[in-house]
């Protein structure tokens, strides 16, 4: 029975339809070149740039768009975020809202051998697709490694209190520095963009407490010192200009009295003048001009005491007297003149 059924099965194989096995061949053919045609074109997207392989050894890159690659096994296309900032999370690790320490990355012994609790973001990028793939095994690890790494020595190297307080700054520049430095050093294709510490801060509890206080005490200190400074800026301006306003006062004070000096010299000397040329008749005008101011309301007598007769002239009552002088008040001058 076994050989009837197995001469049966043969002849069905033999009775296809004329044709069918041709149809077979170029549907089959299609499918082929179909899936050599789709395996043939790539997408790259905006933030990603892609490494080809040529019979595994990496050939060169290609940027976003459409491309076209030889099918497999000829060549071969890894797309990696390159044009992508990407982040790393020191010392806690955050999902959505939720963020959770991990003490084993944060915590680290100062310069003073004192505990300190550090954490820190790194945002980095690829900078170079070949050393990034080909370089390291699991870049993020090796990141995550390097930056810890780098932390703890910079952090190893100073005090605890310069590090919570003053120091923040200048610490994060220097991991930063050494942190590029190990990457260009493994040659890993990582290009550090930045890295921001959240905390540096003593462990929670008294300590923590205590250097709150510090903390506390020397933000005072820096208030004060603001305070001081702006009053400081405020008064020294005024006083300077007061000062200033004084020096220029003096100063024209002092030009106006040498100015009123040189013109009493002036004028002093021109008197003196005119009276070394008549001595007598100068001494009497100055005479009788200070007398006229010391004395307004005097009479005035011009005597002459050369004789036993007193001779007189009434000064006053001749300038009383209206309209021209008579020729009696003329005879009376007259020998007032003798």
């Amino acid at each position: 029975m076994e050989p009837m059924n197995t001469s049966n099965q043969h002849k069905s194989q033999l009775d296809l339809p004329p044709g069918l096995l041709k149809k077979i061949g170029i549907g089959v053919a299609v499918l082929f070149a179909a899936l050599i045609a789709y395996s043939s074109f790539y997408t790259v997207q905006e933030q990603e740039r892609a490494a080809i392989l040529t019979f595994g050894k990496y050939s060169g890159d290609s940027t976003a768009g459409l491309h076209f690659k030889w099918p497999y096994p000829i060549q071969q296309v890894i797309i990696v975020p390159a044009e992508l900032t990407q982040r790393i999370h020191i010392g806690y690790r955050q999902n959505g809202d939720i963020v959770t320490p991990v003490e084993e990355e944060s915590m680290m012994i100062t310069g003073d051998e004192n505990i300190v609790s550090a954490d820190a973001v790194v945002q980095w990028k690829i900078s170079n697709i070949h050393e990034y793939l080909y370089n390291i095994d699991n870049p993020e690890q090796f990141l995550r490694n390097a930056a810890s790494s780098s932390i703890r020595s910079v952090i190893g190297s100073e005090k605890l209190d310069y590090a919570i307080t003053d120091g923040k700054t200048e610490i994060q520049e220097k991991v930063r520095k050494q942190l590029i430095d190990l990457q260009a050093k493994y040659q890993t294709g990582i290009q550090i963009i930045d890295i921001k510490f959240q905390d540096i801060e003593p462990p929670s509890g008294q300590v923590e407490e205590a250097f709150q206080k510090v903390t506390n005490a020397r933000e005072e200190k820096n208030t004060k010192i603001n305070n001081a400074a702006k009053y400081e800026n405020d008064k020294i301006p005024k006083a300077r200009g007061e000062a200033q306003a004084l020096i220029e006062n003096a100063e024209a004070a002092k030009k106006s009295r040498i100015l009123n000096a040189e013109g009493d010299v002036a004028q002093f000397n021109a008197i003196y003048a005119e009276y070394a040329k008549n001595k007598g008749v100068t001494e009497s005008r100055l005479i009788m001009e200070t007398l006229e101011k010391i004395l307004p309301k005097a009479k005035i007598f011009i005597t002459d005491s050369s004789g036993d007769t007193v001779k007189y002239l009434p000064i006053n009552e001749l300038m009383r007297s209206t309209g021209s002088a008579s020729s009696p008040a003329g005879t009376s001058q007259g020998g007032a003149g003798q």
